[in-house]
């Protein structure tokens, strides 16, 4: 009888981890990462200094774990599922980055155990899972609101931002941005729509030198010989073309025998703008905002009748003057003692973070752990040649 020959199935230069070692390294590779930003969590965390390997060498000193993990290069697969929950919970709720890695980490330290008393790796899942429901129930059975309490609600966001921003670079100004934050949350009404606030960035100053305009600032020219101030602004916004005061005749051919004829399509052309502009001008209005160019005979016409004009105003901008509101916001906040194990009141501590944080923490946390638990083999593939 012949003896039976495997077939290679992998590329030159490619590795397999099997069974017991692949577990292992997964394990290895979630408590690392962390470790690593196990001691910049909390009120009491420490800093980290990230120095790069490249030309410059630039240093980063920083306590947010997601600033950390996006630096370092991690050659684990269990460990780089770390970094990627960490990645989508800076994205989807914009806190809890270290705690997600922390619990992960902490939840396959309990598997290696468990695992090393023969317990399959399904069991355990189906135990986090069980786990998970528990924990999330917790949290909402300890979650408090104050949104009917309008001074109450005010110091519980600020009290939320600045928990968030003791992990930040801003930790030093952390009440000035707070408030700064609250007090544009708060002008959202109850839309919760983020894309209303626009943010603008100028050289120069000092972070306190920060602040929170009342209205809209359009960082546009305004036309000239026209009104810098109006006040009881009626504002036209349009996405329309502005420049027709020129000849532009497309997929034809015109021929003239004077200068004369010329003049004539050029008054044509300008009689056209000026109907334009006189319906626009029919709307009442004292301010007009266009996206596109506005050319100089247009203009003109705004500046004889006192009218203020933007002209090539951003998307973005455009679409936030026009926003429109009505949902109620997510206000729920709870904490979690897990120094002693069990629910406890993080307000002790100065700490406080929403309800969302805390449910996103624990639901990503059990999911990459069970992610990771059910690996059993590990392929690296050969790096590619380059022909």
């Amino acid at each position: 009888m012949a003896g039976q020959v495997a077939a290679g199935v992998l590329g030159q230069g490619a590795t397999e981890d099997r069974g017991e070692t692949a577990r292992m390294a997964a394990f290895v590779g979630a408590m690392a990462v962390a470790d690593l930003v196990k001691s910049t969590l909390g009120p009491k965390g420490m800093d980290k200094i990230l120095q790069s390997m490249g030309r410059g060498q630039e240093v980063t000193v920083t306590n947010d774990g997601a600033t950390i993990l996006k630096a370092i290069h991690v050659d684990n697969p269990a460990a780089r599922v770390l970094v990627d929950i960490s990645r989508v919970q800076d994205d989807e709720v914009g806190d809890g980055t270290t705690s997600v890695v922390v619990l992960a980490g902490e939840l396959m330290r309990e598997a290696e155990q468990l695992v090393a008393q023969k317990i399959h790796p399904m069991t355990i899942i189906a135990g986090f899972r069980e786990a998970c429901e528990v924990a999330k129930a917790a949290l909402k059975e300890g979650a408090f609101s104050n949104v009917d309490d309008a001074a109450a609600f005010r110091r519980d966001l600020l009290n939320i931002a600045m928990t968030t921003l003791s992990s930040k670079i801003l930790t030093g100004d952390k009440e000035h941005f707070a408030e700064l934050a609250v007090q544009a949350i708060l002008r959202l009404k109850s839309s919760g729509n983020l894309d209303a606030v626009q943010l603008i960035k100028k050289p120069g100053g000092t972070l306190k030198d920060s602040f929170l305009a009342e209205g809209f600032i359009l960082d546009k020219k305004i036309g000239v010989g026209q009104p810098r101030r109006i006040e009881g602004a009626r504002v036209l916004i349009a996405n329309t073309p502005m420049d027709t005061d020129k000849i532009k005749i497309y997929g034809a051919r015109v021929k003239v025998d004077s200068m004369a004829k010329v003049a004539e399509i050029e008054a044509a052309e300008k009689s056209k703008m000026r109907e334009k502009c006189e319906k626009i001008l029919a709307h009442g209005i004292n301010c007009f905002i266009n996206r596109q160019l506005i050319y100089n005979y247009p203009e003109e016409i705004f500046a004889d009748a006192g009218i203020m004009s933007i002209e090539h105003a951003d998307f973005d901008g455009i679409e936030r003057l026009a926003l429109e509101h009505g949902k109620a916001p997510d206000t729920t906040r709870a904490g979690v003692d897990v120094v002693r194990g069990a629910s406890g009141d993080m307000r002790e501590l100065g700490i406080y973070e929403s309800f969302r944080v805390k449910n996103q923490v624990v639901t990503s946390a059990v999911e990459a752990a069970e992610m990771i638990l059910r690996v059993d083999d590990i392929i690296r593939a050969a790096p590619r040649r380059r022909g």
